[in-house]
């Protein structure tokens, strides 16, 4: 889908209304399994991705009214992977003043060691973001195909079948292949755009 936009601006403005249940959580199901994973990957336990997951959007939703979303300032992305490191690191410090077994030494100096947020674990971050994206735009247009044409670009797109063993395995052409590929294509980034403003 190529590169991929910033946060529909509207959803941030909706979300510095605590009230508006909707829009929190359309919110979190786009970035909390985001910050979990990335918890997860860096060598957090369950327990512990989870509630840093719960760490991370408390602090958004007590700072999204400080987020100015000036261009020259950086991304929300940008803003939400900082706040997510920050409390990773602090995370760390606190089960170092108060040890618990976490199967792992290393995992204290996973982040220690990183200065900014830049580099891999800022591009683990945009990685997760594109799948979750990916994840939410799927499951909002797959109700909009027939069966048949989802499951040609399923194959081929998503699980990287040959277009021809498509066409065979779902008895349809080759060229029915490109066509539902490309029209479940254009739908999945038209929900993207609308899910973040571009």
């Amino acid at each position: 889908m190529g590169e991929i936009p910033d946060t529909r601006p509207s959803l941030l403005v909706r979300i510095r209304n605590p009230q508006d249940e909707r829009a929190w959580r359309e919110f979190l199901d786009i970035y909390e399994p985001l910050v979990y994973r990335l918890a997860r990957r860096k060598g957090f336990q369950d327990a512990d991705a989870r509630e840093l997951s719960q760490e991370v959007f408390l602090a958004v939703a007590s700072a999204i009214d400080r987020w100015d979303p000036d261009p020259s300032r950086g991304s929300f992305r940008s803003w939400l992977f900082r706040i997510a490191r920050n409390l990773m690191v602090n995370l760390l410090v606190r089960q170092r003043r108060h040890p618990q077994g976490t199967g792992s030494t290393d995992i204290k100096h996973l982040l220690e060691e990183q200065a900014a947020p830049v580099g891999e674990d800022s591009a683990l971050f945009d990685g997760e973001y594109q799948r979750e994206a990916f994840r939410w735009a799927a499951g909002q247009v797959r109700g909009q195909f027939r069966g048949t044409t989802w499951k040609a670009f399923w194959l081929s797109s998503v699980e990287g079948r040959e277009i021809k063993e498509v066409a065979e395995t779902l008895g349809i052409t080759v060229g029915a292949v490109y066509i539902a590929r490309s029209r479940v294509m254009a739908r999945l980034r038209q929900s993207v755009e609308g899910l973040e403003g571009a």
